[in-house]
């Protein structure tokens, strides 16, 4: 599997939403308890200061950490997931390039229809679905923790318009992405506003 591309800062905040579609892709140690776990853990979390990331198990496991007894970050290896792993990695270190089905289809040795229909069972949504998910995600964090312009964060995020970012940002955060920058400033979810 490929190296993911996201900072540190990223990788909290993905484990601070339990979010599930970053599972395979990093691994969460926690350095007072020697426990890693996945991204999507619902333990309770960890200080800031005491997490390390790790890409693999095996780097996990060398550097002293025993898996999490709740998510049970070691066990998973089916050829179906790791495929998945594999096209979420592939999105995430290309979310600025532009994309289609079949790139990602020939990354991971597959047909696309295969790839399409196997990607759907495992997350409950298409790999275009997925990469405008985490495009957002990036565009969100940007909004967050820079002061670039809302279209630098747009390019930089993998848009190819800034028409199309704002309407996916609205389709996703629903609100704008000036509206959600001004709400991360006193830490409320736009999708809370609604």
């Amino acid at each position: 599997m490929e190296n993911v591309n996201i900072s540190f800062d990223e990788m909290w905040d993905k484990i601070m939403e339990c979010d599930r579609s970053y599972d395979g892709l990093f691994y969460t140690a926690v350095k007072t308890t020697k426990i890693f776990c996945r991204p999507s853990c619902r333990s309770r979390k960890p200080k800031k200061v005491n997490v390390e990331f790790y890409e693999t198990i095996p780097e996990c496991i060398e550097a002293g950490y025993r898996a999490c007894k709740r998510c049970q970050p070691d066990i998973e290896h089916c050829p179906q997931i790791d495929l998945v792993r594999k096209t979420t990695g592939y999105l995430l270190n290309h979310l600025n390039k532009r994309i289609v089905l079949q790139d990602i289809a020939d990354h991971v040795g597959v047909s696309a229809f295969y790839l399409e229909r196997l990607f759907k069972e495992e997350m409950n949504e298409t790999p275009r679905e997925y990469l405008e998910k985490i495009r957002i995600d990036k565009a969100g964090y940007l909004l967050r923790n820079t002061k670039r312009t809302n279209l630098e964060i747009c390019y930089e995020s993998g848009f190819q318009s800034p028409s199309n970012f704002y309407k996916a940002f609205r389709r996703v955060k629903n609100c704008s992405p000036g509206d959600y920058r001004d709400s991360a400033g006193i830490k409320e979810s736009c999708d809370a506003m609604d």
